[in-house]
């Protein structure tokens, strides 16, 4: 999946500088392929950690707004990250929701530490209530490629049932076609 989603920020036209936390030595093999910077996280203090520490360092270097993706939506697009800089306000947020609701699949924050982002479940709500907190802006835009997460054994159902030919998707088919994914096998459980 990170390599997915790594592959759409490579080819995404006119990107912003893109950055990564991990400690990870695959990823940041994977990161280095792709000629992105690599922001340590020797802690591993989770997603939320993750997020706060590279938005300080944002801040630090005078970033003006930050786009905040997981590693987990394989099947993000391109158009869809033009999309969110179209739509993003002056002074404000742009909030992309899993296909749940329950999720935030991207945060972009103008000021770059607008509010803070607190990821895990059901993060959504409680983003959209501290951007709107700020008295700016927030656009919530439902985009179909970056709101499938893969968080559990459905969401792997629905990656191989979507169209497309990710690497994500194209594995996820390798093992349905061995039967290897099925309801009550966990991603994390998988080869």
């Amino acid at each position: 999946m990170l390599h997915d989603v790594l592959a759409t920020l490579h080819n995404w036209k006119d990107r912003p500088a893109v950055a990564v936390v991990t400690s990870d030595p695959y990823a940041i093999r994977l990161v280095g392929d792709y000629q992105f910077e690599v922001i340590p996280d020797p802690d591993n203090p989770g997603e939320t950690g993750a997020i706060e520490m590279a938005t300080r360092i944002c801040v630090d270097r005078g970033v003006k707004s930050t786009l905040v993706i997981p590693a987990d939506i394989p099947l993000i697009q391109s158009w869809e990250l033009d999309e969110i800089l179209k739509r993003a306000p002056a002074e404000g947020s742009v909030l992309v929701p899993a296909a749940d609701g329950r999720g935030t699949n991207a945060a972009f924050r103008r000021p770059a530490n607008l509010f803070p982002l607190r990821f895990g479940n059901d993060s959504f709500k409680p983003h959209h209530v501290s951007a709107q907190a700020t008295c700016r802006p927030c656009v919530v835009m439902k985009l179909p490629g970056i709101a499938v997460d893969i968080d559990n054994p459905s969401d792997l159902q629905q990656l191989v049932s979507s169209p497309g030919e990710t690497r994500a998707q194209r594995l996820a088919r390798e093992y349905a076609g061995e039967g290897t994914v099925h309801a009550g096998t966990s991603p994390a459980n998988l080869p």
